[in-house]
């Protein structure tokens, strides 16, 4: 008998009266407000407006669960379409299966979307909600342990998952719960490109493709610990190589990232300054630079004032002279009268 494990909940959903609430889609909602909550504080310390995030996060949630459903369902399409199954439960989001790797790409699409209304650079937006989106998942693989699912090898470490009703046809026992190293693991990412964003002022979507080479990092040697049925490809479970390729193309695109558009870009948005978003995640004053038309309309002003003082000045100084001209005039004709 285990001295200590992490315990599996009895039931993965609670019921408000007739509302059914299931722990899994508690898990995603509460992911979600807390990646826009953050995500709204470090958009408006980089010069952004209020609500922004927000606004755009109407359009890529959505997207993005539908795209994480879409790659569970065609990546494990047998456990919908096979015979004997219900391809109606391929509906069931909340029985879980959404795959992280559509969820960010068709996401990404809706953020598109959502940035084009307002204006604004996608990259820009990304490397704003990219520590959000890693605290997001860290919450969310919290709802795998409601539903006692996607846990690894059996184990006697003290912090065994005990699974008292595996939903995949497993023997209860004890297995790394290889949803908890996920999670930690998505909060130490979220970390380090908060941390790595304020030490090397990343911007041009480098911040958002560092937390991608971070996450598949460690999603690589997680999934490799799992024993839930997966599609294998050279002896490794998809997902693994799914990690290995955007993890090269995320580092990739940091490199050339870097040497084509070093430093960070400036966001400024009409009405910041008067939504009194003018407050860093630090508490520090963050203030926009003006739009180039009213910087350029302020310099050219300026500049026209100069010139007219200039020249007043030299009105002036001409007058002057002229005014000592006629006077020695008149003395030189009045000493020629009196000699």
């Amino acid at each position: 008998m285990e001295l200590a494990y992490i315990p599996s909940p009895s039931r993965g959903v609670l019921y408000l009266g007739p509302i059914p609430l299931r722990g899994y889609a508690f898990c995603i909602i509460i992911g979600v407000f807390v990646a826009v909550w953050l995500g709204n504080r470090r958009w408006i310390a980089r010069g952004g407006r209020a609500g922004t995030v927000a606004d755009i996060a109407v359009w890529a949630v959505p997207f993005g669960l539908v795209g994480g459903r879409l790659y569970h369902v065609i990546t494990d399409y047998e456990l919908y379409f096979s015979e004997g199954r219900d391809w109606v439960d391929a509906f069931k989001v909340w029985e879980g299966g959404l795959g992280i790797w559509g969820a960010i790409a068709l996401g990404a699409v809706g953020a598109w979307i959502g940035c084009r209304r307002r204006g604004i650079a996608l990259p820009a937006y990304a490397d704003a909600i990219a520590p959000g989106i890693a605290l997001a998942q860290a919450i969310g693989r919290w709802g795998n342990w409601f539903n006692q699912e996607l846990y690894g090898k059996a184990t006697d470490l003290p912090w065994a998952l005990h699974i008292t009703s595996s939903t995949d046809g497993r023997l209860p026992g004890y297995y790394h719960p290889t949803f908890l190293y996920e999670s930690l693991w998505c909060i130490g990412v979220a970390l380090l490109v908060i941390w790595a964003d304020r030490r090397f002022k990343l911007g041009h979507g480098r911040a958002f493709a560092l937390y991608v080479a971070a996450y598949c990092a460690g999603r690589g040697w997680i999934e490799y610990m799992r024993i839930d049925d997966a599609h294998h490809v050279l002896g490794l479970r998809l997902n693994v190589w799914t990690a290995i390729v955007v993890f090269v193309l995320a580092v990739t695109y940091i490199v050339v990232s870097a040497k084509k558009r070093p430093g960070r870009e400036e966001i400024v948005e009409p009405g910041a300054a008067e939504d009194g978003s003018d407050a860093g995640t630090d508490g520090e004053s963050v203030k926009s630079e003006e739009p180039a038309d009213a910087k350029a309309e302020s310099e050219s002003g300026a500049a026209a004032e100069s010139g007219t003082e200039a020249a007043l000045k030299d009105e002036e100084k001409s007058e002057a002279a002229d005014d000592t001209a006629d006077k020695t005039a008149d003395e030189t004709e009045s000493a020629g009268k009196k000699s």
